[in-house]
């Protein structure tokens, strides 16, 4: 395949992406730099995704343990249990998303899944009310 043709797809891979991390103003700005600074290099959008879903981890971490110093004795143990099944659910979930007959976009797809799930659950818990 020409160079030509390897830089068409990685442009087409960048415009097909990037519309779905830009939807969520809850990710960092470092991370839109990253995601530009990739070029729609597979391994670079991937670090880019692992490192913010490490922010975003440490978000929902901090959401969590917020919530969890105002409640009761039993509903810290539903939430713990709600959040020990949302973990296996998200692992299961994005797991499936990295199909190994997929190509790149396989590795792209599943590290998206767990960015966008993360992002997600860290929103959810910071909007609870107790």
């Amino acid at each position: 395949m020409s160079s030509f043709k390897y830089k068409l797809i990685a442009g087409l891979m960048v415009v097909a992406v990037q519309p779905v991390f830009a939807a969520d103003d809850d990710l960092s700005q470092i991370f839109s730099t990253c995601m530009d600074q990739a070029g729609g290099v597979t391994p670079s959008m991937v670090e880019c995704m692992n490192a913010e879903t490490e922010r975003q981890d440490v978000r929902l971490n901090k959401a969590y343990k917020d919530i969890m110093a105002g409640l009761s004795a039993g509903r810290k143990k539903q939430l713990q249990e709600a959040q020990r099944l949302w973990i296996k659910y998200r692992k299961a979930n994005c797991d499936f998303y990295y199909d190994p007959d997929g190509g790149s976009i396989a590795r792209i797809n599943a590290s998206d899944c767990f960015l966008s799930a993360t992002a997600a659950r860290a929103k959810e818990l910071e909007g609870f009310k107790q």
